[in-house]
């Protein structure tokens, strides 16, 4: 086992929306100190941690205070820039490293990696150039979808674009900056898997994930899967073995569709994961304590569901459209589980919030998650 960082150390990561205020609060539980790097000053992360440097991620003041106080630095999103994260690793331990990230949050450099090692992704292209465009229709089918190489996510910076004549005028709609174009697949499913792993190798995978967008934002997610015989096993052992291939260290997840009988990695998120919220309430260790422990090279938690399934369905900001959500709806029922972000303003698709529901089955959870949510607009006064 490599050299483990103890409370009551400092950690650092930078970001500071949800998934830094829960890794805060659970580094915090632990008894370390925490230091958030983030330009917003009434950022959620910020607001709990011990130490909130409001700055651009990229200062260099904001980042050597990092390397000097911090024992090791993570992040909780993937736009983190690499080379601010590669000035902090010259002195510190950087988790995960810079060469991870600036994989991850390039999905050309993401696909050519998952293609190197010989995972299954989906039939694409990069667009690049005017010939990439005219190239495309060799290579992909069409409909399909046009999405920005970096910064794109929750359904933004990307096109669905219905046939080759249109490709042109979608680049063009995103700048005619580098993007991947997506052939459009017939999905029975969206799958994913959040796993930690550590420096010195250990890995431990969370239950695989079923999930349903709408409009390019996680609406509802469902656990265990509904998988046959041996999936959970084999999602498992192709998650692992990217992270092993990646080098990565910390938390993780791995997106997947389901077409047919094959499976397609999707994407990879370097940081814990909207899908992995019912972890909060459905195991042991949450997929935030995983990472505290991860990044600090300490013995992994258990990931084993608490209860036979659990359902997570998203609070958006349109939920408060015609006022206060009507939170009796969540808190009277003994199974549910609200999670607020702590965010000041409630704006249409940002996510304020969660709730979670653990009884019965996966599905029957998912249903009642549903139906609470509904409850907190018609039930309001």
């Amino acid at each position: 086992m490599s050299e483990q960082i103890v409370p009551p150390a400092m950690l650092g990561i930078l970001g500071g929306g949800q998934l830094g205020r829960y890794f805060v609060m659970a580094a915090r539980t632990m008894g370390y100190r925490t230091t958030v790097l983030e330009p917003d000053p009434d950022s959620p992360a910020g607001k709990v941690a011990d130490v909130h440097i409001v700055a651009p991620y990229d200062d260099p003041a904001a980042l050597d205070v990092l390397a000097e106080t911090c024992a090791v630095v993570t992040t909780e999103f993937e736009n983190a820039p690499a080379s601010a994260l590669a000035r902090v690793a010259e002195r510190i331990p950087v988790y995960p490293s810079p060469a991870a990230i600036a994989t991850c949050q390039d999905r050309i450099a993401e696909k050519r990696f998952l293609d190197d090692i010989g995972v299954s992704v989906g039939p694409w292209v990069s667009i690049e150039t005017d010939d990439d465009l005219a190239g495309a229709a060799d290579r992909i089918y069409f409909p399909a979808i046009l999405k920005t190489a970096r910064l794109g996510y929750d359904g933004k910076g990307q096109v669905r674009v219905h046939a080759h004549s249109d490709l042109a005028a979608a680049w063009e709609t995103l700048g005619r900056v580098p993007c991947v174009l997506e052939e459009r697949l017939s999905l029975s499913r969206e799958l994913s898997v959040v796993l930690a792993r550590t420096a010195d190798g250990r890995t431990a995978c969370y239950p695989v994930a079923q999930n349903q967008h709408i409009h390019g934002v996680l609406d509802t997610t469902h656990v265990p899967a509904s998988l046959p015989g041996d999936g959970q096993a084999q999602a498992a052992e192709l998650c692992t073995y990217i992270a092993e291939e990646l080098g990565y260290v910390g938390v993780m997840a791995v997106e997947m569709f389901v077409v047919g009988r094959n499976v397609f990695v999707n994407e990879l998120a370097p940081r814990p994961h909207n899908s992995g919220h019912y972890t909060l309430d459905a195991c042991a260790t949450s997929q935030f304590e995983q990472q505290v422990r991860a990044v600090c090279g300490l013995g992994l938690g258990s990931t084993k569901l608490s209860v036979a399934g659990v359902a997570m369905v998203n609070l958006l900001g349109d939920l408060w459209e015609g006022g206060e959500p009507h939170w009796p709806a969540v808190l009277g029922e003994q199974h549910a589980h609200l999670h607020l972000y702590g965010k000041a303003e409630a704006r249409p698709g940002r996510k304020m919030g969660h709730l979670t529901v653990t009884t019965g089955t996966a599905m029957g959870s998912s249903a009642l998650a549903k139906r609470i949510r509904k409850r907190l607009t018609t039930d309001r006064g």
